[in-house]
């Protein structure tokens, strides 16, 4: 019997096939990243820790020139940084790391012209050849692509509009929630179709519908307005690559979404955030539909636990879902400076313990 490649194998978890080993995932912080090249004299701790991916990128171009002509009702802080959406980002303290306050440029608009005409970004399939290259090098590599399309539907909106007002524009069935919804799904349609026709093998989308004591918009709301356009960008990329697997991202509790998002075709729930989400529970009601990424909370285990705490809480996920899979292990959020690296370490020891990788 033929060893499966690192891609296969990630596949054959997600997808709840067996495996040969636990697939592993972690996110670093800048300075946990220094710390690695410090001890190993290189940055590639993907390898390090034997991640079965890589993640690729679509190229986009703003759609303003000067960002801060969106911005008609705020003067903004001087040190204002702004992304390829046109959202403005200003630090109150360099102690926040990648903490930031937003700015929000249709935020107390009543213009749907306004709306209408706001430069989202310009997506060119012919200037993203590079995305298409990245795909097939890593494939020959045995390695899974995985693109970054978090921030997908709900985010997106009121990040452009403001929380505060994009919910009362959902509570009041104002037009202004259709206009700039569908707005936004046009603009995460282009990308998902780019991202599958380039052949990624899975599509990462997500919007933090969970607070820690419970959901953070309506699942009412959600269902009207949300649930039925991200089902639309998840139909347009399986139009193209049937096969590709859904990643969705919620931190909080995302529990009362779990149903809605199988019905749009979502095949991996991220993160399962233990502060607030019983893995054990969730796996016995949705172990046979979802598979699960993450798991291993980074407010409490990760920073404050001992190495064995982990081993425990990583054997018990491992053993939980057993043979079959459905778990890719790690973290639940980026792994800030506190966590030692031990404790990183300790994922990976016992997911080996259980599940020895194959040498190469």
């Amino acid at each position: 019997m033929s060893r499966l490649t690192p891609r296969e194998n990630l596949i054959r978890a997600a997808h709840r096939q067996g495996f040969d080993w636990v697939p592993i995932d972690l996110l670093l912080c800048d300075s946990q990243i220094q710390q690695f090249i410090n001890r190993f004299g290189h940055a590639d701790y993907f390898n390090w820790f034997g991640v079965d991916f890589r993640w690729v990128e679509l190229k986009e171009k703003p759609g303003f020139t000067n960002p801060k002509d969106l911005y008609p009702r705020e003067i903004l802080p001087n040190s204002t940084e702004f992304d390829v959406l046109g959202l403005g980002h200003s630090k109150g303290s360099e102690a926040a790391y990648h903490m930031t306050r937003m700015h929000h440029p249709l935020a107390k608009t009543d213009s749907i012209e306004e709306i209408i005409k706001y430069p989202l970004p310009i997506i060119n399939r012919d200037e993203n050849q590079e995305l298409f290259d990245q795909v097939g090098t890593l494939h020959q590599q045995g390695l899974a692509a995985m693109c970054m399309m978090q921030m997908t539907i709900w985010e997106t909106s009121w990040f452009l509009r403001s929380m505060e007002d994009l919910i009362m524009d959902m509570l009041t069935e104002d037009e202004k929630a259709t206009v700039l919804l569908d707005k936004v799904l046009d603009y995460q349609i282009s990308r998902a179709t780019i991202h599958a026709s380039a052949g990624v093998d899975i599509l990462s989308l997500g919007d933090d519908v969970g607070m820690q004591t419970g959901p953070l918009i309506s699942p009412d709301l959600w269902k009207t307005w949300i649930k039925p356009r991200l089902k639309k960008v998840i139909d347009a990329a399986r139009n193209i690559k049937p096969d590709i697997l859904i990643f969705y991202h919620s931190c909080g509790d995302a529990t009362q979404f779990i149903d809605g998002l199988i019905d749009c075709g979502v095949d991996i729930l991220n993160p399962v955030q233990p502060e607030c989400m019983d893995f054990n529970a969730i796996h016995e009601t949705y172990g046979n539909q979802l598979s699960f990424w993450g798991t291993l909370g980074t407010q409490q285990l990760l920073p404050f636990g001992t190495p064995e705490e982990v081993r425990e809480a990583a054997r018990d996920r491992i053993q939980t879902c057993g043979q079959k899979g459905g778990l890719i292990l790690g973290p639940t959020h980026l792994v800030e400076p506190e966590v030692p690296f031990e404790n990183l370490v300790a994922i990976k020891e016992a997911a080996l313990e259980l599940y020895p990788r194959p040498r190469s």
